[in-house]
């Protein structure tokens, strides 16, 4: 099992930047790759960029990229999602998730992929 601990939400402005962490723990050497997806009330859960956990592959969606920034700290088994220019459009509750799943399209991320959820975090962005 992997334990997913999110932080760092809250309420910006338009324009306003923020940082999500995602602490993991458990059997994190199984881990294949990391996650941020978010869910907008009314709508799907989306993903917003994927990360492998070894090899530094990103995934973005094409909404957030030169916007938001995915990083991780393997030694603390931490990844991060910097979040600039933050718009009204990117309000959701923010999910971090962890894949052990292998398959390509996991890297772009395949929801069935990945088995551990955080318990999400709330980004509200003002106009």
């Amino acid at each position: 099992q992997v334990q997913l601990v999110e932080s760092g939400g809250g309420l910006v402005q338009d324009g306003d930047s923020l940082r999500l962490s995602c602490a993991a723990s458990g059997r994190t050497f199984s881990i294949y790759a990391m996650g941020w997806f978010r869910q907008a009330p009314g709508k799907e859960r989306d993903v917003v960029v994927v990360i492998s956990w070894s090899g530094g592959i990103t995934y973005y969606r094409d909404s957030v990229k030169g916007r938001f920034t995915i990083s991780r700290d393997n030694a603390n088994n931490t990844v991060y999602l910097q979040m600039n220019s933050l718009k009204p459009e990117d309000t959701a509750v923010y999910y971090c998730a962890a894949s052990s799943d292998r398959r390509w399209n996991c890297l772009r991320g395949e929801p069935n992929c990945y088995k551990y959820w955080g318990q999400g975090t709330q980004v509200t962005v003002s106009s």
